[in-house]
């Protein structure tokens, strides 16, 4: 039978001449081994090509780095995860749901770049072209060139290899001059299938002048099997864990092998048989033709003998691949392969053949011929791959972008789509009818949204988490709180249905003691009506079986509609509709609840991103602010973890050096055994799980979740703050034992830290506040318990303010006995609070007249500037900083220099104090004061171009690589303040370029409108996509963590990216686009009361014009220079400047907007009136906007 994959059996496609020149010396090693159109005129490879891959020429011969597939197969695809190095062929780990279940064992980033040449996918051949034959293998790591030789022309004999960088693919191609074949390989997550697989597609291309003959084996060195969670057990007792693998057949013949474990390998009493396997089916890729499958070698020492290392295939070198394929193969207690076998074939020259191989999981050997039939079929493999690419496309035409740098296009729709993994892909559901359609998730409750494809990063280099990967339909995982507030700042810009979702969501997560949990959910729905689940069921059902199973579905407690879309799958449910009008229908009658799990410790930030959210709801919806802020409930988060008080935390313990002892604050948190009591209560007695009605708060007496307004909860949050202030009233305390966004700050709450990046937050929140209750003249209902809390503090302030104390012009470091006194006052009170709700709310509420709370919060506001003048008075200090740089400090450190022992112990025995008096201690300057700082001064022009030029000359400025340190040199500090400190200047959080805290101060500096700053800095190489790719080393549309800076030893690696994307500076990105292209507030309030819009960008000259870029400026029917791009994902907006200079906050002369009818609408002056605001804004029937200026 294996003779019927020889030649005759095998389809050859043509996919046309490569236009490749034989290595000659004089050329350039670009010009020896790429076509005409993929080098530029200096002689290198163009950073793109036609597909607006990015490409990496000489990939393995550079710097490591890792990236990753998004592993997005679309709403009705199920995903895998895939990471990838440049090293070898490029996939070093891949698998489904974490990396507990690879398929390719995970290794972190330093392990990668070492073993995937090696147990990653390979490839061998053996050629033949007239007398000479050869054995072969491409992309191994022996033939790299080597870039430091001093005979580049003997280098450029070798093979040339680039790597080429998609959205949702990419690509490494191997081009062999001297043997006349270039080798390729692709991959791409398979898209929207309703099973998931890693598609790789190897592409054989003869580039001689004669015809040539080739066999080969391709595929993965090392395949793992299905067992339960692996990764531990792969780690610690590999060789152990080998003797349940196997490898199982669907079929008589080598074409599908199922990869598994014989049963789980625990040691427990229940033993559990695995069912579920990997599969690996491999054929010759055909357009025309139903595909055959070729044989899998999996027996590894088949292909590698006894080269234990799998550096060289010994076996393969011996025999033919029909020999390898006829003898016996052993799969037991060892670890496999997975190599697809091509028999011998004759190309002619410029004649390809591709092997298209789909790795992935099935839950029974059973569905593998099933998967088999359909991934075959003609054209099937080619189509999914186009797929792959379309669907990204349109996933990022929310921000699709054109411009005469087409860098930047490419980079913002690139931004958009890492930012989406972080904080999930908006999508509206329950569009049943017209009306839904046309509203909002505020105007009707029928309209949910839906966050997909999110993650929290685990990747090659950030190995310290644990992602998760839904492999069902509208895949998700959860996210980090931070990093999902931020990256969901701009839905509503891009998505106006989305309305006040994420306010709302966050703005409950806020727990009664002001903290929030650690990680978010994606939202759960439930049908709270039998009836109405009933009803659904048999308007969705084909037959009565299958309307019963699914009411007890929609019955059986809340779901997300991957779990739902399994449960149907699994029970087989018939639907008598599509899927998207069943999903619609479901959730149109579902009640939308957030999820929430409380982690471990309070981060001090967590609070300091719902002003941004609130302030772009308000940019599309002036006009809801007073529904959102008074009209609405929202419950309170509750979480098992409670902040301990000042006496239970405040610990006696020897000093780092071990010379003396000082007070720390440890273990701020614990678990509160009577709270997980609590939601005990809450547990199904016949699943033993506990409900989610246990994740809010309620009150004792009645038992329901109590609830309040937002403005009511955002006080609260502002008065905890505020009630949370340093001893000298400077900076907000990190009491909770987590520090705020530096969390390499990490024993900074143990030096009873404070940061004012959390005052500056503080401040703008009790602003809004204040500003609000002064708009609306709305009383405030808060819980009493509150209440109690604010009239202790307020008393204890005007004991202050009576007490005859004087700020000094120079400030002593110990604090004066009468803001200790009111500091001790104020935290009791909050302690007291906490105390008060520490499991319910009482319930009862009072209501704060809008005047009383407007005269308190201005009150509070004083009290707040002069502790911020009073940090600019004290100043950082480190090394080479005597505090006169101006610039604002960001954190503060606090000596107990007087205590009493309280007569507790903390959990080791160590004796706990009250503290009686302390002096301040000041830190080296940090990026983020200067940045948070920014927000409070964004209206005083020349004061923040003061601040600008103060970090330009400060120690904060990196000037060999034109960007901003994280912090200055921290020589000297002391490693109590965290890990920042253990690492090498440069790396990680040491005197590093944290790309996030930069691209924050970028933002801040457009949204300020210092655009000849921003723009300078941008275009000077401080920002992607305009870095040197050379010395960036990835790609210029993928954001990093981190650069390591000039400040790092070793220089080969200062200004290299490292932890790829999934960052926080993508949000800043799409701020900065947003103010860019539509500006800060393109939906207002007029004087008169009514709604109108307005587009008044920020856009430089080298946007419409740029001789630098390499591409020609785009202009209409009259000359004018034009850019444009997409609002809400589906309005063309197009700019007419006649000039083609700066648009900076121009206001538009006049518009054309036409609708889909075809018809038109001008407009004179700078403003689009009230109907047709609406109208654009719930893009109801508007094709596209052209902008006069």
């Amino acid at each position: 039978n294996w003779k019927k994959w020889g030649i005759g059996a095998i389809a050859v496609v043509v996919l046309g001449l490569i236009g490749v020149s034989m290595a000659k010396p004089g050329h350039s090693a670009a010009q020896s081994s790429a076509s005409a159109s993929e080098i530029s005129a200096n002689g290198k490879m163009k950073l793109f090509d036609e597909l607006h891959r990015y490409v990496l020429e000489d990939y393995d011969a550079k710097p490591t780095f890792a990236s990753f597939l998004p592993g997005v197969a679309g709403l009705y695809g199920k995903p895998v995860w895939s990471f990838y190095v440049n090293r070898g062929q490029g996939v070093a780990s891949f698998g489904s749901k974490t990396k507990d279940f690879p398929m390719l064992e995970f290794n972190a980033a330093n392990k990668a770049y070492q073993l995937t040449p090696f147990i990653g996918f390979r490839t061998f051949v053996k050629t033949l072209r007239g007398k000479r034959s050869e054995d072969y293998e491409p992309f191994a790591p022996g033939a790299s060139r080597n870039l430091d030789s001093t005979d580049q022309e003997a280098e450029a004999e070798k093979p040339k290899r680039i790597m080429y960088v998609g959205s949702n693919e990419f690509e490494v191609r191997e081009i062999n001059a001297d043997l006349g074949l270039t080798t390729s390989a692709k991959y791409i997550v398979l898209p929207e299938e309703s099973f998931g697989a890693l598609v790789r597609r190897v592409n054989f291309t003869n580039t001689g002048a004669d015809s040539l003959t080739l066999s080969a084996l391709d595929g993965l060195a090392q395949m793992e099997p299905v067992g339960g969670k692996l990764d531990w057990g792969l780690k610690e007792m590999s060789r152990t864990l080998e003797g349940w693998f196997g490898v199982y057949h669907a079929t008589d013949d080598l074409t599908m092998p199922f990869y598994r474990m014989s049963t789980e390998p625990t040691d427990e009493a229940a033993v559990k048989i695995e069912k579920a396997g990997h599969y690996c089916l491999a054929f010759v890729e055909s357009d025309d033709a139903h595909a055959n499958l070729l044989p899998i070698v999996y027996d590894t020492s088949k292909v590698f003998g006894q080269s234990t290392p799998l550096e060289v295939p010994q076996a393969f070198k011996v025999s033919t691949v029909e020999d390898i394929v006829a003898a016996p193969q052993y799969g037991d207690a060892k670890t496999s392969s997975a190599f697809a076998a091509l028999g011998s074939v004759e190309l002619a020259p410029g004649e390809s053949i591709a092997i298209t191989t789909f790795y992935g999981r099935a839950e029974h050997v059973k569905n593998v011929p099933k998967i088999a039939k359909k991934i075959t079929k003609a054209g099937y493999a080619s189509g999914k791959f186009e797929r792959a690419r379309s669907l990204i496309n349109e996933l990022t035409a929310g921000v699709e972008t054109n411009t005469t740098s087409k860098l930047f296009d490419g980079a913002i729709k690139q931004m958009y789509l890492d930012n989406s993994l972080r904080g999930g892909m908006p999508h509206i559901l329950g569009d049943v009818d017209d009306d839904a359609k046309y509203s909002n998730f505020d105007e009707d409750e029928r309209v949910k949204v839906f966050h997909a494809f999110s993650r929290i990063h685990g990747d090659l280099e950030r190995d310290y988490n644990a992602f998760l990967i839904d492999d069902t339909y509208f895949s998700q995982g959860p996210g980090n709180y931070r990093d999902v507030a931020q990256n969901r700042r701009e839905d509503v810009t891009l998505s106006p249905r989305i309305g006040a979702f994420n306010v709302k969501m966050f703005l409950s997560y806020i727990q009664a003691d002001g903290y929030e949990p650690l990680t978010v959910e994606a939202v759960v729905y439930m049908i709270s009506d039998p009836n109405e689940a009933a009803q659904i069921a048999a308007l969705t059902t084909a037959d009565t079986n299958s309307s019963d199973i699914l009411t007890n579905i929609l019955n059986g407690g809340p779901f997300r509609p991957g779990q739902l879309f399994n449960l149907i799958d699994e029970l087989d449910v018939k639907l008598s509709v599509d899927k998207e009008n069943f999903l619609d229908q479901v959730v149109a009658v579902a009640e939308n609840i957030p999820m929430a799990v409380y982690g471990s410790g309070y981060w001090a930030d967590h609070w300091e991103y719902y002003l941004d959210l609130i302030e772009s709801y308000l940019a599309i919806y002036p006009d809801g602010e007073e529904t959102l802020m008074y009209d609405n409930e929202l419950r309170y988060f509750f979480s098992s973890a409670t902040v301990k008080a000042r006496s239970d935390k405040y610990v006696l313990t020897m000093t780092y050096d071990g010379k003396g002892h000082h007070v720390q604050q440890l273990d701020s948190t614990y678990f509160d055994d009577e709270k997980a009591a609590e939601q005990e209560a809450f547990k199904d007695v016949n699943t033993g799980l506990i409900g989610i009605d246990a994740n809010w708060q309620r009150t004792e007496e009645a038992g329901r979740a109590f609830k309040s307004s937002p403005i009511a909860k955002l006080f609260l949050l502002g008065a905890i703050k505020y009630a949370t202030r340093d001893a000298w009233g400077m900076g907000v305390e990190y009491e909770g034992g987590r520090p705020g966004w530096n969390d390499a700050m990490n024993g900074l709450p143990g030096m009873v830290g404070s940061g004012m990046p959390e005052t500056y937050e503080m401040y703008l929140l009790l602003k809004y506040v204040k500003d609000v209750v002064d708009k609306y003249g709305r009383a405030v209902v808060i819980p009493a318990e509150l209440n109690k809390m604010v009239k202790v503090v307020n008393k204890a302030l005007y004991k202050l303010e009576n007490s005859g104390w004087e700020e000094p012009d120079d400030l002593p470091f110990a604090v004066p006995e009468q803001l200790f006194e009111y500091w001790d006052i104020v935290a009791s009170a909050r302690e007291n609070y906490r105390n008060d709700v520490q499991y319910y709310f009482s319930g009862n509420t009072t209501a704060l007249e809008a005047e009383d709370v407007s005269d308190m919060i201005g009150r509070w506001l004083d009290q707040i500037e002069a502790g911020m003048a009073r940090a600019m008075k004290f100043g950082s200090h480190g090394f080479g900083d005597d505090g006169t740089s101006g610039i604002p400090p960001s954190y503060f450190s606090y000596e107990v220099t007087k205590w009493t022992k309280n007569k507790g112990k903390n959990d080791v025995g160590l004796p706990l104090v009250n503290a009686r008096a302390m002096k301040v201690g000041r830190f080296p300057i940090f990026l983020e004061g200067p940045v948070r700082q920014m927000k409070t001064i964004i209206d005083d022009k020349e004061n923040l171009k003061s601040l600008y030029q103060k970090v330009l000359n400060s120690g904060l400025r990196d000037d060999k690589l034109k960007m901003y340190l994280l912090s200055a040199d921290l020589k000297g500090q002391s490693y109590d303040m965290g890990r920042m400190m253990a690492f090498a200047p440069g790396w990680l959080e040491n005197q590093s370029i944290w790309m996030h805290m930069s691209y924050k101060y970028y933002l801040e500096l457009i949204r300020g409108e210092l655009f000849e700053e921003l723009f300078f800095e941008m275009k000077g190489g401080g920002m992607l996509p305009y870095m040197d790719p050379d010395v960036y080393g990835r790609s210029l549309m993928e954001c990093s963590s981190f650069l390591a800076s000039s400040k790092f030893p070793d220089p080969e690696t200062q200004g290299r990216g490292f932890s790829a994307r999934l960052s926080g500076s993508t949000a800043e990105f799409l701020s900065i686009w947003k103010l860019m292209f539509i500006g800060p507030k393109p939906f207002f309030i007029d004087d008169n009361g009514d709604l109108k819009m307005q587009l008044v960008p920020a856009l430089p000259e080298f946007f419409f014009r740029d001789d630098e870029s390499g591409s020609d400026p785009t202009f209409d029917e009259d000359g004018n220079y034009v850019v444009s791009f997409k609002l809400f994902a589906s309005i063309t907006v197009t700019y007419h400047n006649p000039t083609g200079s700066n648009l900076f906050r121009v206001k538009p002369s006049k518009y054309t907007i036409t609708m889909e009818d075809g018809k038109t609408e001008k407009i004179e002056g700078p403003e689009i009136p009230t109907k047709l605001a609406k109208k654009i804004r719930k893009i109801y029937g508007v094709s596209s906007i052209d902008v006069y200026f």
